[in-house]
C-alpha cells in the first residue's frame, strides 16, 4: 500500500485496536492512541518533505475502482478509491497530522470517564478529516466528508459542558443540512459529466452551460459556507465551541472549519471558476462583513472559550476574503491563513483549557494578575494572541498581509474593511490579555494557581515554534502551493474572459450557450 493508505487509515487501524484492549487500562489505550497519531504525524511529515511544490498536479495518487452507478442511457458511471494529494491538500494533511498526537496528548489532562470511546472516536475523526483531504473522487469525498463529522457530535455531546445536547442538536441541524445540500449537487454533477474523478470534473465543468454551473457552485458552496461559518450561518460555531471539551475545540478550529474552505476553494473555485467570479462579489462582501462583525461579537463576551470562539468568524472571514478576491496573493495568502489560524487558535484553545482545569471557570472577571502567579503561562498566552492580531515576525502577519493586498487589487472598499478587522481583532485580544493576566488580584484562588507542567508545555512548544518558522520563512510552506495556485490562477484568468463575453450569468438570467465546439474556453 502507498504511503497515502496508510496516512489515511492507520488511525482508523489504531481505532480497531483500541476496540480491543480493555476499558479500565487507561494507560494502555493512551500510549496507543499517541503511538498511532505519532506514526501518522511522521509520515505526514515525509510526505511534506517529499512533495515537489512546483508540480500542479496531484502526486503519490492511488486509485482502484470501487463500483460502478448505473444510468438510464444503459452506461455506468465508475468510482474510484482514488486518492492523491497537491499544492492546496498538502497544507491541510500536514497541519492534521501535527495537531493531533498535540490534542491525543491535552485529553489526557481533563479525559478521565469512557476514555476509551473518547479515544477511538478522536481516531475515526482523524481519518475522517485526512480522507477529506486526500480524496480524488468526488464520491469517496462525500462519504470521508460524512464520516468526519459523526465523531464531533458524540465528542460534544458525550463530554461536553452543561448545555452539550442543545450545542450538538444545533451543530447536527446545520451540518446535515449543508450536506444535503451538497448531496444534491454532487449527483447532479456526477450524472451530468459522467464522471466522479476530480481532476476530469475539474477540466469539464467549465463546458456546462453557465447558469447550471451557478447552481451546482452554490450546492456545493452552501454546504462550505455552513461548515466555515460564514454569517450568516455562523450561530453554531461559538455553542458548539464553548460545550466541546478542549481537545474538541482544539481539533474543531484547528481542522474540522478548515474543511469549510479547503472545500470553497476545491469544489467551488477550482470546479466552477466562472459561477466562482459570478458569485464572488457576494462572498467577499460576507467575508469582510464577517471579520468585523466577529471582532464586535468576541468584545461583548464575557466567557473566554466563547471569545475565542467568537474570533474564529472573524478570522475565517480573512480566509473567505482571501479566497475570493480570486487573485494570486488573495489565493496564497488565503490557503497559508488556513494554517495559520489553526495554529493560533489551537493554541489558544489548549491555553483556555489549562486555566480551566485549575479554576474551573472561564469567565474573564473571576481572572486577573495572573502575569504574577503563572509567568510561563502568561508568556505563551501573549505569544500566541500576537501571533493571532498579525505580529510582524510570527504566523499571522504574512497570511493577512497577502489576503488584503490581493483583496485590494479585486475590491480596495473590502480591503479597508479588512484592515479595519485587523485593528478590531487586536483590541479585543488584548483586551482580554489585560483582564485574564494583569492588573490586581482580585480572587484568593488565583494566588494559589499552579504555573504549566513540563507535559503542557511539552503540548504548546511545537505550535509555538511552527508559528515562528512559519512567520520567519513563509517561503517554505507557500512554495508547496506554487504550482497549484499558479495552475488555478490561469484557470480563473480564463475564467475572466470567458465571463467577459456573458458566458456564465447568475441563476435565472439569460445567457449566450456554446456547444463543444464553440466553447471560447478550450
Amino acid at each position: 500500500m502507498t504511503s497515502l493508505v496508510w496516512i489515511t487509515f492507520l488511525p482508523l487501524l489504531g481505532a480497531l485496536a483500541l476496540a480491543l484492549v480493555p476499558a479500565a487500562n487507561q494507560r494502555t489505550l493512551r500510549r496507543v492512541a499517541l503511538g498511532t497519531t505519532l506514526l501518522v504525524a511522521l509520515l505526514g511529515i515525509l510526505l511534506w518533505t517529499s512533495f515537489d511544490g512546483s508540480v500542479a498536479q496531484a502526486q503519490s495518487v492511488v486509485q482502484h475502482p470501487w463500483f460502478s452507478i448505473p444510468t438510464r442511457a444503459g452506461e455506468s458511471i465508475q468510482v474510484h478509491f482514488s486518492l492523491g494529494v497537491d499544492g492546496i491538500s498538502i497544507l491541510m494533511v500536514a497541519l492534521t497530522a501535527i495537531l493531533m498526537p498535540i490534542v491525543v496528548v491535552s485529553s489526557f489532562g481533563h479525559i478521565d470517564q469512557r476514555v476509551k470511546e473518547f479515544l477511538i472516536w478522536m481516531l475515526v475523526m482523524e481519518t475522517g478529516m485526512l480522507g477529506v483531504f486526500l480524496s480524488l473522487d468526488l464520491v469517496l469525498f462525500y462519504v470521508f466528508w460524512e464520516v468526519s463529522l459523526v465523531p464531533l457530535y458524540f465528542i460534544v455531546g458525550i463530554w461536553g459542558g452543561e448545555r452539550r445536547l442543545y450545542a450538538t442538536v444545533k451543530f447536527f441541524l446545520y451540518t446535515v443540512a449543508g450536506s444535503l445540500v451538497m448531496l444534491v449537487g454532487v449527483i447532479a454533477l456526477i450524472y451530468r459529466l459522467g464522471s466522479t474523478d476530480v481532476p476530469s470534473l475539474v477540466s469539464e465543468a467549465s463546458l456546462l452551460p453557465g447558469e447550471i454551473q451557478s447552481w451546482l457552485f452554490l450546492s456545493f458552496a452552501l454546504a462550505f459556507a455552513i461548515k466555515v461559518p460564514i454569517l450568516p450561518f455562523h450561530t453554531w460555531l461559538a455553542d458548539a465551541h464553548t460545550e466541546a471539551p478542549t481537545s474538541g475545540s482544539v481539533l474543531l478550529a484547528g481542522v474540522l472549519l478548515k474543511m469549510g474552505t479547503y472545500g470553497l476553494l476545491r469544489f467551488g473555485i477550482q470546479v466552477f471558476p466562472e459561477a466562482a467570479l459570478a458569485w464572488a462579489p457576494l462572498f467577499l462582501g460576507l467575508g469582510a462583513v464577517g471579520i468585523v462583525y466577529g471582532a464586535f461579537l468576541a468584545m461583548a463576551q464575557t466567557d473566554l472559550k466563547r471569545l475565542i470562539a467568537c474570533s474564529s468568524v472573524s478570522h475565517l472571514g480573512f480566509c473567505v476574503l482571501g479566497l475570493f478576491a480570486m487573485t494570486a496573493a488573495g489565493l496564497r495568502g488565503g490557503v497559508l491563513q488556513m494554517v495559520n489560524h489553526g495554529i493560533s487558535t489551537g493554541l489558544l484553545f489548549l491555553l483556555v483549557g489549562m486555566i480551566y482545569e485549575r479554576r474551573h471557570t472561564r469567565a474573564l472577571d473571576q481572572f486577573g494578575g495572573l502575569a504574577a502567579t503563572m509567568p510561563v503561562f502568561a508568556f505563551f498566552f501573549v505569544f500566541t494572541v500576537l501571533s493571532s492580531v498579525g505580529l510582524p515576525g510570527l504566523n499571522g502577519f504574512v497570511g493577512e498581509y497577502l489576503i488584503l493586498a490581493g483583496t485590494f487589487e479585486a475590491s480596495p472598499l473590502w480591503a479597508v474593511v479588512g484592515v479595519s478587522g485587523v485593528v478590531f481583532g487586536a483590541v479585543y485580544l488584548l483586551m482580554a490579555t489585560r483582564k485574564l493576566l494583569f492588573g490586581a488580584i482580585f480572587h484568593e484562588a488565583n494566588r494559589r494557581l499552579a504555573d504549566l507542567t513540563p507535559r503542557e508545555i511539552g503540548i504548546l512548544v511545537p505550535l509555538a515554534l511552527l508559528a515562528i518558522w512559519i512567520g520567519v520563512q513563509p517561503n517554505a510552506v507557500l512554495g508547496k502551493t506554487e504550482g497549484t495556485l499558479d495552475r488555478l490562477s490561469e484557470r480563473i484568468d480564463r475564467a475572466r474572459a470567458a465571463r467577459s463575453i456573458g458566458a456564465v450569468p447568475l441563476p435565472g438570467r439569460t445567457e449566450e450557450r456554446f456547444s463543444r465546439a464553440e466553447d471560447p474556453r478550450r
